[in-house]
Protein backbone atom coordinates (compact mmCIF):
# COMPACT_ATOMS: atom_id res chain seq x y z
CA UNK A 1 0.00 0.00 0.00
CA UNK A 2 1.50 3.13 -1.20
CA UNK A 3 1.55 6.15 2.00
CA UNK A 4 1.28 9.64 0.61
CA UNK A 5 3.82 12.30 3.32
CA UNK A 6 3.29 9.36 5.52
CA UNK A 7 -0.18 8.51 5.60
CA UNK A 8 -1.93 6.63 4.70
CA UNK A 9 -5.04 6.47 1.65
CA UNK A 10 -8.50 7.35 3.03
CA UNK A 11 -10.77 4.46 4.11
CA UNK A 12 -14.00 4.17 1.85
CA UNK A 13 -16.48 1.77 3.61
CA UNK A 14 -18.78 -0.64 1.44
CA UNK A 15 -22.60 -1.70 2.65
CA UNK A 16 -22.48 -3.61 6.38
CA UNK A 17 -21.47 -2.42 9.49
CA UNK A 18 -18.77 0.47 9.68
CA UNK A 19 -15.58 -0.01 12.36
CA UNK A 20 -16.59 1.29 16.11
CA UNK A 21 -16.17 4.66 16.95
CA UNK A 22 -12.73 4.23 19.03
CA UNK A 23 -10.62 2.83 16.21
CA UNK A 24 -12.43 5.05 13.16
CA UNK A 25 -9.45 7.76 11.78
CA UNK A 26 -10.30 10.65 13.10
CA UNK A 27 -11.11 11.96 9.46
CA UNK A 28 -14.28 9.87 9.24
CA UNK A 29 -17.28 12.28 10.78
CA UNK A 30 -18.85 9.60 12.96
CA UNK A 31 -23.15 9.96 12.55
CA UNK A 32 -25.35 11.53 14.49
CA UNK A 33 -28.96 11.43 16.36
CA UNK A 34 -31.04 12.96 13.96
CA UNK A 35 -31.97 16.06 15.84
CA UNK A 36 -28.74 16.65 16.94
CA UNK A 37 -27.26 20.47 16.02
CA UNK A 38 -23.71 21.00 15.44
CA UNK A 39 -22.24 24.68 16.16
CA UNK A 40 -23.40 25.93 13.08
CA UNK A 41 -26.96 25.20 13.50
CA UNK A 42 -27.55 22.86 11.09
CA UNK A 43 -29.34 19.46 12.31
CA UNK A 44 -27.78 16.55 10.57
CA UNK A 45 -30.01 14.26 8.22
CA UNK A 46 -28.57 11.29 6.84
CA UNK A 47 -29.41 10.27 2.90
CA UNK A 48 -31.20 7.39 1.88
CA UNK A 49 -28.54 4.24 2.37
CA UNK A 50 -30.01 1.07 -0.31
CA UNK A 51 -28.31 -0.96 1.62
CA UNK A 52 -31.08 -0.22 4.53
CA UNK A 53 -33.60 -1.85 1.73
CA UNK A 54 -33.36 -5.22 3.42
CA UNK A 55 -34.43 -3.95 6.96
CA UNK A 56 -37.18 -1.95 5.56
CA UNK A 57 -38.40 -3.74 2.34
CA UNK A 58 -36.69 -4.11 -1.11
CA UNK A 59 -38.97 -2.18 -3.05
CA UNK A 60 -38.47 0.82 -0.76
CA UNK A 61 -35.57 1.14 -2.68
CA UNK A 62 -37.08 1.59 -6.39
CA UNK A 63 -39.31 3.89 -5.15
CA UNK A 64 -39.17 7.60 -6.11
CA UNK A 65 -38.00 9.92 -3.52
CA UNK A 66 -41.48 11.31 -2.95
CA UNK A 67 -42.94 7.61 -2.40
CA UNK A 68 -40.11 6.78 -0.51
CA UNK A 69 -40.74 9.75 2.34
CA UNK A 70 -44.75 8.62 2.12
CA UNK A 71 -43.34 5.33 3.03
CA UNK A 72 -40.75 6.00 5.63
CA UNK A 73 -43.64 7.89 7.39
CA UNK A 74 -46.26 5.17 6.76
CA UNK A 75 -44.13 2.58 8.10
CA UNK A 76 -43.61 5.11 11.88
CA UNK A 77 -46.83 5.56 12.17
CA UNK A 78 -47.57 1.63 11.66
CA UNK A 79 -44.77 0.93 14.04
CA UNK A 80 -45.77 3.54 16.67
CA UNK A 81 -49.77 2.15 16.36
CA UNK A 82 -48.42 -1.77 16.94
CA UNK A 83 -46.27 -0.75 19.68
CA UNK A 84 -49.79 -0.14 21.53
CA UNK A 85 -51.43 -2.69 20.70
CA UNK A 86 -52.13 -5.72 18.05
CA UNK A 87 -54.15 -4.76 14.77
CA UNK A 88 -56.28 -6.15 12.24
CA UNK A 89 -55.38 -5.19 8.60
CA UNK A 90 -58.25 -3.06 8.07
CA UNK A 91 -57.66 -1.32 11.92
CA UNK A 92 -54.13 -0.50 11.02
CA UNK A 93 -55.73 0.77 7.14
CA UNK A 94 -57.98 3.39 8.66
CA UNK A 95 -54.76 4.24 10.78
CA UNK A 96 -52.72 5.25 8.33
CA UNK A 97 -55.72 6.69 6.37
CA UNK A 98 -56.64 9.12 9.35
CA UNK A 99 -52.47 10.10 9.01
CA UNK A 100 -53.81 11.47 5.79
CA UNK A 101 -51.37 8.42 4.25
CA UNK A 102 -52.42 7.92 0.19
CA UNK A 103 -54.49 4.45 -0.84
CA UNK A 104 -51.60 3.02 -2.67
CA UNK A 105 -48.86 3.85 0.13
CA UNK A 106 -51.50 2.20 2.66
CA UNK A 107 -51.91 -1.00 0.66
CA UNK A 108 -47.85 -0.98 -0.04
CA UNK A 109 -46.97 -0.66 3.69
CA UNK A 110 -49.80 -3.15 4.79
CA UNK A 111 -48.95 -5.61 2.24
CA UNK A 112 -44.55 -5.03 3.56
CA UNK A 113 -46.29 -5.48 7.35
CA UNK A 114 -48.19 -8.61 6.34
CA UNK A 115 -45.27 -10.40 4.61
CA UNK A 116 -42.65 -10.19 8.01
CA UNK A 117 -45.32 -11.39 10.45
CA UNK A 118 -46.35 -7.96 12.02
CA UNK A 119 -50.58 -7.88 10.79
CA UNK A 120 -52.18 -11.47 10.93
CA UNK A 121 -55.62 -11.26 10.80
CA UNK A 122 -55.60 -15.31 11.49
CA UNK A 123 -53.15 -15.69 14.38
CA UNK A 124 -55.08 -12.28 15.80
CA UNK A 125 -58.42 -13.85 15.43
CA UNK A 126 -57.13 -16.77 17.70
CA UNK A 127 -55.58 -14.83 20.32
CA UNK A 128 -58.59 -12.44 20.74
CA UNK A 129 -60.29 -15.87 21.19
CA UNK A 130 -58.40 -17.37 23.77
CA UNK A 131 -58.40 -14.04 25.38
CA UNK A 132 -62.05 -13.69 25.27
CA UNK A 133 -63.05 -17.06 26.26
CA UNK A 134 -60.77 -17.49 29.08
CA UNK A 135 -60.29 -14.13 30.43
CA UNK A 136 -63.34 -12.68 30.59
CA UNK A 137 -66.07 -16.06 29.75
CA UNK A 138 -67.34 -14.82 26.94
CA UNK A 139 -69.48 -17.31 25.00
CA UNK A 140 -69.24 -17.59 21.19
CA UNK A 141 -71.99 -15.20 19.91
CA UNK A 142 -70.44 -12.73 22.08
CA UNK A 143 -66.61 -13.52 20.96
CA UNK A 144 -67.99 -13.70 16.99
CA UNK A 145 -69.41 -9.59 17.49
CA UNK A 146 -65.91 -8.43 19.00
CA UNK A 147 -64.17 -10.39 16.27
CA UNK A 148 -66.07 -8.37 13.80
CA UNK A 149 -65.72 -5.14 15.91
CA UNK A 150 -62.29 -5.57 15.26
CA UNK A 151 -62.60 -5.45 11.69
CA UNK A 152 -60.85 -8.70 11.08
CA UNK A 153 -61.22 -10.63 7.27
CA UNK A 154 -63.92 -12.51 7.60
CA UNK A 155 -62.23 -16.16 6.58
CA UNK A 156 -59.98 -15.13 9.72
CA UNK A 157 -63.08 -14.61 11.97
CA UNK A 158 -64.66 -18.10 10.46
CA UNK A 159 -61.50 -20.21 11.04
CA UNK A 160 -60.97 -18.71 14.52
CA UNK A 161 -64.90 -19.51 15.85
CA UNK A 162 -64.52 -23.54 14.39
CA UNK A 163 -61.96 -23.47 17.65
CA UNK A 164 -64.58 -22.29 20.22
CA UNK A 165 -65.07 -26.05 22.04
CA UNK A 166 -68.85 -26.24 22.53
CA UNK A 167 -68.02 -28.84 25.69
CA UNK A 168 -65.58 -25.64 27.30
CA UNK A 169 -68.55 -23.31 26.58
CA UNK A 170 -71.23 -25.14 28.24
CA UNK A 171 -68.06 -25.81 31.43
CA UNK A 172 -67.65 -22.04 31.12
CA UNK A 173 -70.99 -21.25 31.25
CA UNK A 174 -71.94 -23.67 34.01
CA UNK A 175 -69.08 -21.95 36.28
CA UNK A 176 -70.45 -18.37 35.28
CA UNK A 177 -73.86 -19.41 36.57
CA UNK A 178 -72.98 -20.95 39.82
CA UNK A 179 -70.71 -17.99 41.05
CA UNK A 180 -73.24 -15.30 40.13
CA UNK A 181 -76.40 -17.63 41.83
CA UNK A 182 -74.89 -16.80 44.76
CA UNK A 183 -75.18 -13.34 44.57
CA UNK A 184 -78.96 -14.04 43.73
CA UNK A 185 -80.15 -15.89 47.51
CA UNK A 186 -82.52 -13.03 48.20
CA UNK A 187 -84.78 -13.69 44.61
CA UNK A 188 -87.06 -16.52 44.29
CA UNK A 189 -86.54 -19.14 41.74
CA UNK A 190 -88.04 -17.58 38.84
CA UNK A 191 -86.83 -14.22 39.59
CA UNK A 192 -82.78 -15.43 40.08
CA UNK A 193 -83.65 -17.66 36.46
CA UNK A 194 -84.72 -14.34 34.82
CA UNK A 195 -81.73 -12.65 36.12
CA UNK A 196 -79.38 -15.67 36.11
CA UNK A 197 -80.62 -16.29 32.23
CA UNK A 198 -80.10 -12.35 31.00
CA UNK A 199 -76.45 -12.54 32.59
CA UNK A 200 -75.42 -14.99 30.39
CA UNK A 201 -77.26 -14.25 27.39
CA UNK A 202 -74.80 -10.64 27.56
CA UNK A 203 -71.93 -12.91 27.86
CA UNK A 204 -73.22 -14.30 24.32
CA UNK A 205 -74.06 -17.80 25.40
CA UNK A 206 -76.53 -19.59 23.02
CA UNK A 207 -80.30 -20.42 24.30
CA UNK A 208 -79.59 -24.10 24.85
CA UNK A 209 -76.30 -23.52 26.80
CA UNK A 210 -78.12 -20.93 28.87
CA UNK A 211 -80.87 -23.07 29.89
CA UNK A 212 -78.64 -25.77 30.86
CA UNK A 213 -76.24 -24.01 33.02
CA UNK A 214 -79.22 -21.71 34.83
CA UNK A 215 -81.32 -25.18 35.48
CA UNK A 216 -77.94 -26.26 37.21
CA UNK A 217 -76.63 -23.75 39.27
CA UNK A 218 -80.19 -23.26 40.72
CA UNK A 219 -81.45 -26.84 41.05
CA UNK A 220 -81.77 -26.88 44.62
CA UNK A 221 -83.84 -23.73 44.80
CA UNK A 222 -87.35 -23.97 45.44
CA UNK A 223 -90.23 -22.59 42.92
CA UNK A 224 -92.29 -19.55 44.03
CA UNK A 225 -91.69 -16.55 46.29
CA UNK A 226 -89.09 -16.49 48.97
CA UNK A 227 -91.03 -15.30 52.78
CA UNK A 228 -88.21 -12.54 53.82
CA UNK A 229 -88.94 -11.73 57.38
CA UNK A 230 -87.75 -8.53 59.48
Amino acid sequence: MEETDGRLAPVSYLFGPRSSVSSAPASVPQPRAFDDDDDTGEVYEPEWNDAWGSDVDDACARLSDAERDVALDAGKISLKALTRRDLSRRELERVLRDADIDDESVERECDRLARVGLIDDAALAQKLVATLQERKGLGRTAIAAELTRRMLAPSAIEYALELVDTGDELARARELARKRAGQLRDLDRDAAVRRLSSYLARRGYSGSTVRAAVDEALASRPSGSVVRFR
